[in-house]
């Protein structure tokens, strides 16, 4: 499992993060404004995120040299959210693969112990831009596949058209994690692995087919056949 949420100082002269260009990463987008929540911290003042063919990375302005980075490995699951009573601001919201699965034990005597921290938002200065960030994290994410999921032929990601078609829909009460973060009408959302979302799909359309069969024999006895 690559490792999770970690801190990041290797920048350029030019303020821009040194990539690892011997193993082919590029830089796919630049959000400048762009805060960071980690965990159940209030957000850090904006800076500016990079988006990598490999990774995540959040470059503080209010701070020279501090900065926060993530593999597309170590993330599990991200979402645009909308709804101001989740969470105050429109943001793109991740799950990270951390040791520990609960941000309550990331903070210790106000230090952030970041490989605990199993959730970051990301608030962007211009939230018209999210739905664009949200495409380049799936096509990112499409570059580094969980070599160890189950995938039977696919990459295990859905995206928001994909669910439509599978009758998906989710409301405030079909999504909520294990810390009890709960997403109201977050949609679009993409999952790495995807095999919970993926059954719930399955679940969904055998439903669907059962509540299909159920209508055409009531239509059937009302017309008397």
């Amino acid at each position: 499992m690559a490792p999770g949420l970690q801190r990041f100082a290797d920048i350029a002269g030019d303020g821009a993060p040194r990539l690892d260009a011997a193993s082919g990463e590029e830089l796919v987008r630049v959000d400048r404004a762009a805060s960071v929540a980690l965990g159940r911290r209030s957000p850090e003042p904006p800076g500016t995120l990079f988006v990598t063919t490999r990774r995540v990375i959040w470059l503080s302005e209010a701070e020279k040299g501090k900065g926060y980075a993530v593999d597309f490995l170590a993330i599990s699951l991200h979402a645009v959210s909308r709804d101001l009573e989740a969470y105050p601001s429109p943001c793109l919201y991740t799950q990270i693969e951390a040791e520990v699965a609960t941000d309550e034990a990331a903070e210790s005597n106000d230090e952030l112990e970041l490989s605990r921290v199993s959730e970051m938002r990301i608030i962007l200065g211009d939230p018209g831009q999210l739905d664009a960030l949200f495409d380049v994290f799936c096509h990112c994410a499409e570059l580094n596949p969980d070599p160890n999921a189950e995938r039977n032929g696919d990459n295990g990601w859905f995206h928001g058209e994909d669910m439509v078609d599978v009758g998906w829909v989710h409301g405030d009460e079909d999504m909520v994690d294990e810390n009890g973060t709960q997403f109201f009408n977050a949609n679009p959302i993409g999952q790495n692995g995807g095999y919970d979302l993926s059954q719930s799909v399955f679940e969904l359309q055998i439903n669907d087919q059962r509540f299909e069969d159920a209508d055409e024999e009531q239509e059937i006895h009302e017309n008397g056949h």
